[in-house]
């Protein structure tokens, strides 16, 4: 059913926004990367790290594929050993909630908006973070790029966006969507679903500077300044 609150659909980001890296997403790297035939410590390591870095918040099959240079068996093997590195260390305890997000997602729910998590890992690894955190039965939906369809395109494209509005009904028009995210990623996603909010955080990846370039409507210290600033934007309409 469709919501009427004006921002009736929110789509969060996970790793970065609203749950903390800790850094997690280069430890995994440096276990994927021997898959593709580079050890840490080397140039050409070097190299791909600062890929990985530059495009935090896309699909990371999308992020293999470019380091194998066009060699889909490699890259697919690359991403399997990045997402099994990645639920290992979520699975020992590195995982945790960026400080209030939890109640910033109860707070937008309580106003009547229905928020929906995405992200860019596979399925298998938002399950485990999703699992680590308690938090299945916190939003309406969450959405990993090969839930968007037969392509399963990530960011930063616009398909989670989109997917959230047409599983959930929640908006009347692409301009009732708020997104946030802590990556130009993210921003980029936004912007191409047409969504009237896009809100870059400063909690993860990409400085102030970064996002705007990359579409951000709005830059906030955190996500929990999201509420307020859904509220405000509707009280001054």
């Amino acid at each position: 059913m469709t919501n009427s609150t004006a921002h009736g659909l929110v789509v969060l980001d996970m790793a970065g926004t609203t749950v903390a890296d800790d850094g997690l997403v280069e430890r995994s790297f440096a276990a994927a990367a021997a898959r593709l035939g580079t050890e840490p410590g080397t140039a050409p390591f070097d190299a791909m790290l600062a890929y990985v870095r530059a495009t935090m918040g896309e699909s990371k099959i999308s992020v293999f594929r470019h380091l194998a240079e066009g060699d889909e068996a490699r890259a697919r093997e690359a991403n399997a050993e990045f997402e099994r590195a990645y639920g290992a260390l979520v699975a020992e305890g590195h995982c945790a909630p960026v400080p209030g997000a939890r109640e910033a997602i109860a707070a937008l729910r309580d106003a009547g908006r229905t928020v929906v998590l995405t992200t860019g890992f596979a399925r298998v690894t938002q399950d485990a973070i999703l699992d680590a955190l308690g938090w299945r039965d916190l939003v309406t939906l969450t959405l990993c790029p090969a839930d968007t369809g037969p392509h399963g395109r990530g960011r930063p494209h616009p398909d989670m966006v989109l997917a959230a509005l047409l599983r959930t009904g929640a908006a009347n028009d692409v301009r009732d969507i708020a997104v946030a995210g802590d990556t130009a990623y993210d921003m980029r996603s936004g912007v191409r679903a047409g969504a009237g909010v896009v809100a870059g955080v400063l909690t993860g990846a990409h400085a102030e500077d970064t996002l705007h370039e990359a579409g951000a409507t709005h830059v906030l210290t955190s996500v929990t300044e999201l509420p307020k600033l859904l509220t405000s934007l509707e009280t001054a309409a």
